[in-house]
């Protein structure tokens, strides 16, 4: 008889053994050509992964009613060359540092982190899955500036350490779901900085239903109540890839204004509101860089049929 837990282990080395493979000969290409063969691998899961295209096609449409089909097509296949890009970047994460990433990334408004973190009542990045959002984070840590990062376990757990241990290269540390507030507050406490990607649908009784693209979207209400209790600045944060420097822009804008009208629910349904506003602009902005293959809007109010 096999032991406990055989078969899983077995079935997540499984996964993992290709993985792992595939890192470590990325690792050792140039940049270019693991961008190239990253794009090329993302290009490829668009064509076989039917499921994921029905789903950025379907949240395309609610974003861009008014937008051609074929257009919608076009920005949906650039998503997955963005994925594509950061997957073969990430690759290469550990020959990076404070000498050579400038090759890879610049900062473009590193001054309204500066006026935020001077405070010293910490500072929450306002950011969600946009362009090179690993790149950014691993950046601004190797200039001095570690981040806590929030996360979710993988479920494979070792594909979740190998994530876990490139995501801290560069010394920043992640924070589990399990242990979030707890581990938020001690480094708001401290005047460090808390990365939140608050762009994906949380279930009911997670958070409130606020507009996204017109749409009501289940969306956490951890940053609102964070800055809400902390005063900390909220700094909208955002890697993007632009293709005339060849390179990734970590995108800081100047810090919002927190909401304060002595109602603390509506308080946090306002500020909620207004952080998905910036991430909504953005996807607007630039469509063929934000994660469009999440459910976004699978949660619905009471009463309401299901989108997907």
């Amino acid at each position: 008889m096999l032991p406990s837990g055989f078969l899983p282990r077995m079935r997540y080395r499984l996964e993992y053994a290709p993985v792992w493979l595939l890192v470590r000969v990325l690792a050792l290409m140039p940049v270019s050509a693991a961008r190239a063969f990253g794009i090329a691998l993302g290009q490829t899961v668009y064509l076989l992964h039917g499921r994921l295209r029905r789903v950025g096609l379907r949240n395309l449409q609610f974003a861009f009613p008014e937008m051609p089909p074929a257009e919608r097509r076009r920005i949906l296949r650039r998503v997955f060359t963005s994925l594509g890009r950061q997957f073969g970047v990430f690759c290469r994460l550990p020959r990076y540092n404070r000498e050579n990433i400038s090759r890879l990334a610049v900062y473009d408004g590193f001054e309204n982190f500066e006026r935020a973190q001077v405070r010293g009542r910490g500072v929450l990045f306002l950011t969600a899955h946009f362009g090179g959002w690993e790149v950014g984070s691993f950046m601004h840590a190797l200039h001095g500036h570690p981040l806590h990062i929030l996360v979710r376990a993988l479920d494979n757990p070792y594909l979740d350490r190998l994530v876990t241990r490139y995501r801290t290269l560069s010394s920043n540390r992640t924070i589990p779901k399990e242990d979030f507030a707890r581990g938020m507050l001690a480094a708001l406490r401290a005047g460090e900085t808390v990365g939140i990607l608050m762009d994906q649908n949380m279930l009911p009784g997670q958070g409130v239903f606020v507009d996204f693209f017109g749409i009501p979207a289940c969306t956490s209400t951890l940053m609102a109540r964070m800055a809400l209790r902390t005063d900390a600045a909220v700094v909208p944060a955002f890697c993007l890839w632009d293709s005339a420097l060849r390179r990734y822009r970590v995108r800081f804008e100047p810090a919002l204004t927190t909401i304060h009208t002595g109602n603390e629910e509506t308080d946090i349904e306002a500020n909620t509101a207004a952080y998905t506003k910036v991430i909504e602009d953005y996807a607007r902005r630039y469509p063929e860089q934000w994660l469009w293959v999440h459910r976004r809007w699978k949660t619905r109010p009471p009463g309401e049929d299901p989108l997907y």
